[in-house]
């Protein structure tokens, strides 16, 4: 069997949403005790904001072509666990940072009534969304991933907060970056990445 047969098989699937399953439920549980011991209710608006994800994720359009590569999928697979590597912590550099969990979650909301069914993990092309907040920039749900990484470390400062930030941080652009790659495959991307210059953030990246 070759790499996209394998890839493309129903038991890699099943075997990778299965791994991500698991490690969520230890994620989930260890932010919910987190939220009964402190009350700091932004515990559970990081734990909604990642099974929102994993909802959509279920939820997908079938695409016209999806990406075969292997680097495109463990990126994909790696990027969407590497946040529940992060571990509620009492201590925090910046407490107010909650504030931009928040503000991220608005954001991901905002960017998912954008994309609708065209989400996906793995890189694919589907309808190509115009609207909303795609108008601005390129990538808005990893803007908001990015900041709410960002809010978590500066409201949970640990050394492994810290390295798993800069790792799921490091992965999501990675992805990106190939993900374009893949969609600029179609011309018609190409003439959106034309009109919209910036990826996650205006007049920087």
């Amino acid at each position: 069997m070759n790499t996209t047969n394998i890839l493309a098989s129903r038991a890699v699937n099943v075997l990778a949403t299965t791994a991500l399953a698991c490690v969520w439920l230890l994620f989930s549980a260890a932010h919910l005790r987190a939220f009964q011991n402190s009350g700091d209710w932004t515990y559970l608006l990081f734990v909604a904001s990642e099974t929102l994800v994993a909802v959509l994720f279920v939820l997908r359009s079938e695409p016209a072509a999806v990406s075969h590569s292997p680097l495109d999928w463990a990126l994909a697979i790696m990027s969407t666990g590497a946040p529940f590597l992060f571990i509620p912590s009492t201590e925090g550099v910046l407490p107010a940072g909650r504030a931009l969990i928040v503000a991220a979650v608005l954001l991901q909301i905002a960017g998912l009534l954008s994309l609708n069914r065209s989400f996906g993990l793995v890189a694919a092309r589907r309808e190509i969304k115009t609207t909303g907040l795609y108008r601005v920039i390129r990538h808005p749900l990893y803007a908001s991933y990015l900041l709410s990484y960002i809010g978590y470390v500066l409201s949970n400062t640990s050394i492994s907060n810290i390295v798993a930030c800069l790792a799921a941080a490091a992965l999501l652009v990675a992805r990106l970056h190939r993900e374009e790659r893949f969609l600029a495959l179609d011309s018609n991307y190409v003439l959106y990445m034309r009109r919209v210059k910036y990826r996650v953030l205006p007049m920087v990246f």
